[in-house]
């Protein structure tokens, strides 16, 4: 197994003038974000930028700028006037797996021996704290400033989740920590300021520097605090005197003993490492999960465990000798919105989508980007022509922040809202967050109709796009309850369809009648759900009229759905009654197979009767068997299939994962337990190899499933 590896960009610095407005430039950033979370360049670009001052500083060392962000604990460019019991120093960052090596044999060299052993953690991206408890009373919080003495924010006390205002005992002693905004947080922050007034914070790390810092605020906004270190000061037990000599997994253990938060509660707590190989499956184990968590990383952090390691490396002026910070490649950029687009989709919903000055992020070339909804826009006081933040995460779809108010120009324009439905004309209803054409699903029936008859849905062969168009425009088809009535004779009126083409088509059209509830709740498009969500609605209630008869409260029982979606789900519904009761009218199928199956169990095998002919068709074999193969494991389909699996497609694949037991995941990381790896498996495969990963290949994966497949 590999760590994740990850490139170092460095600015050119030509010249002594390069080289001062570098300096320049860095520092107003340095100084913006220290002084109100504000972001005039990302970290990517900052980190380069700085690697390029000091590598210009290192060919030049006469011509070094007194005010050089270099050496320099923040830059140089926070302070405080509350001195710090110890220096609160930073971390040195390597950018690789090279990088690592080579600062680890740095370490040892200047110990003069084999570091004891190591501790892995995750670089949580927030603002470093120093938190002073007295006799178990919270007294006062104090920021990192210039490493030697910070700035009292003690008003922020009663609003960091994790730094409790008494300890579980009463001790005295100085407990360190980083400060972030959780996304949940992150949202309702925002939602706050906004509704107050303000303009949306940049990100989540801003928006925790600026609201530790905001003394006088009529709104509230929670933190969470996780500490790494502790201090033993005047007065301080034996036992947290002693705390200096305890590796760092007993330290963190003594501290949630006290009460105070750790990482250990996380998906990414803290762990030992007895070799450099280990802290590299941990590094890239870390990295692996980094999408899912439900706070910012920006990489790992690597220390020697042992005290004495420690304590003969010592520190520079800076940063600790004994530990670095492995960087992970940046997910956030700043670029440029040069426009807006508005597309309707399937279901009506005129969604706005930003067109950016290309940008590279976390490996992909990034020119558009979500804009949720027309109420952001505004919330956001977006502009085109602003400097945007972009951030994209694992397989998330990039989003648009909010605007680096700090850079703009006064040239900026207001971003155009449509006035009519850009797809058809109509009225727009604008009630809701997502603006929707007045006409709904009617807005884009041919889309529709197509989606519906797609193979991981009603698998309507021969009812592609062009033909859908066809009946549209003749006036035979006007929602999808009137495909199930055309007849020979109107078929046969069409250009292009003869005997036996209408023939084939009627035939489908019948075979489409006995899907199950699962494909034909997805065929209707129910905003808020797709494949897999209606699979498990479906598989919930067994039939239609249950789950038509189900309230909010009761779909949230469903996995994946919560107060906003099962709201949205039933509203739906309503709307799709007339169309749900022409479909049973017809001789559409309302039921699932094997009946309902109770919420959180694992879905029992099941048949759609008349489905795909042959084996292989992930809806097919009635009844539950006596067990199922994959109960428990989170399996992640790549590459094309072979052998019985080669008539599949990726939705029927999940569906079979599900049937079996399993959970369907599109994505490969830590909590993946198997990867069925096709023909050209690519990344996902690397990636499973460097987490270890179980890996097995088509005629494996459907011999373990035998029972489901014959």
């Amino acid at each position: 197994m590999r760590a994740m590896t990850s490139s170092a960009p460095i600015a050119v610095l030509a010249d002594l003038d390069a080289y001062a407005r570098a300096v320049d430039t860095a520092v107003a950033a340095a100084a913006a974000y220290y002084a109100g979370g504000e972001t005039t360049l990302d970290d990517a670009t900052y980190d380069a930028l700085v690697r390029g001052i000091e590598a210009y500083e290192a060919g030049h060392p006469g011509q070094v700028l007194a005010n050089s962000p270099t050496g320099k604990v923040a830059g140089g460019a926070a302070s405080g006037d509350v001195a710090h019991s110890a220096p609160m120093l930073s971390l040195a960052n390597v950018f690789s797996e090279a990088g690592l090596t080579a600062w680890a044999a740095g370490l040892e060299r200047r110990i003069g021996r084999p570091v004891a052993g190591w501790h892995v953690s995750p670089k949580l991206d927030g603002l470093a704290i120093a938190a002073r408890y007295r006799e178990g009373r919270l007294v006062q919080l104090v920021t990192r400033g210039d490493g030697a003495s910070g700035e009292d924010v003690s008003h922020a006390i009663g609003t960091v989740v994790g730094l409790p205002e008494r300890l579980g005992r009463d001790e005295t002693v100085e407990i360190r920590g980083e400060v972030l905004m959780t996304h949940a947080q992150f949202e309702d922050a925002n939602a706050a300021r906004i509704a107050h007034g303000g303009a949306a914070f940049a990100n989540a790390r801003g928006a925790a520097a600026g609201s530790l810092r905001a003394r006088e605020r009529g709104y509230a906004v929670e933190l969470t605090c996780f500490a790494y270190d502790a201090v033993p000061v005047a007065g301080s037990s034996e036992e947290i005197r002693a705390a200096d000599g305890l590796g760092h997994g007993r330290l963190m253990a003594l501290l949630a003993e006290l009460g105070v938060r750790t990482t250990a509660a996380t998906p990414v707590p803290g762990r030992g490492a007895a070799t450099l190989e280990e802290v590299r499956e941990r590094v890239a184990e870390i990295a692996g999960l980094r999408a899912g968590l439900p706070f910012g990383i920006d990489g790992i952090v690597i220390r020697a465990d042992s005290a004495a390691d420690r304590e003969s490396a010592g520190a520079g002026s800076r940063a600790p000798r004994w530990a670095v910070a492995y960087k992970l490649p940046a997910t956030e950029k700043i670029t440029r919105l040069l426009g807006v687009e508005w597309a309707v989709g399937r279901t009506g919903v005129i969604a706005p989508r930003a067109v950016l000055e290309p940008v590279l992020v976390d490996g992909s070339t990034i020119t558009y980007a979500t804009l949720h909804n027309p109420g952001d826009i505004t919330r956001r006081d977006l502009r085109i022509g602003d400097h945007v933040l972009v951030h994209k995460a694992g397989d998330v779809i990039p989003r648009v922040e909010a605007p680096v108010l700090g850079l703009r120009t006064g040239r900026e324009q207001p971003i155009a809202f449509p006035a009519v439905c850009p797809e058809c004309g109509s009225a727009i209803d604008t009630s809701e967050q997502r603006w929707r054409c007045v006409r709904g699903r009617d807005c884009r029936l041919v889309a529709s109709l197509t989606y519906a008859a797609g193979r991981d849905q009603l698998d309507i062969e021969g009812l592609g796009g062009s033909r859908v168009v066809q009946l549209v425009e003749a006036g035979l088809v006007t929602d999808l309850a009137d495909v199930f009535t055309l007849t020979r004779e109107q078929l046969l009126t069409l250009e292009r369809m003869g005997g036996t083409s209408s023939d084939k088509l009627l035939a489908a059209i019948g075979v489409a009648k006995t899907r199950p509830l699962s494909r034909v709740f997805c065929a209707l498009g129910v905003r808020g759900t797709g494949r897999s969500m209606s699979r498990r609605i479906a598989r919930a209630f067994g039939t239609m009229d249950a789950v038509r008869a189900a309230d909010a409260e009761t779909l949230r029982m469903v996995d994946g759905i919560g107060a906003e979606k099962a709201t949205l789900v039933v509203a739906e519904l309503l709307e799709l009654a007339p169309l749900i009761d022409r479909l049973a009218a017809v001789g559409v199928t309302m039921s699932e197979p094997g009946g309902a199956v109770p919420v959180g169990s694992a879905p029992a095998p099941a048949t759609e009767g008349g489905g795909r002919e042959g084996a292989g068709d992930p809806d097919g074999a009635d009844g539950p068997t006596a067990a199922l193969p994959l109960t428990g494991l989170t399996v992640v389909v790549t590459g094309a299939m072979t052998g019985p699996l080669e008539a599949l497609s990726r939705n029927e694949m999940n569906a079979l994962i599900e049937r079996a037991g399993g959970r369907a995941s599109s994505g490969v990381s830590a909590r993946t337990t198997l990867l069925v790896a096709g023909e050209r498996a690519g990344s996902k495969r690397e990636k499973a190899e460097q987490l270890g990963v179980r890996i097995i290949d088509p005629d494996g994966f459907a011999e373990l499933l035998d029972g489901l497949l014959g």
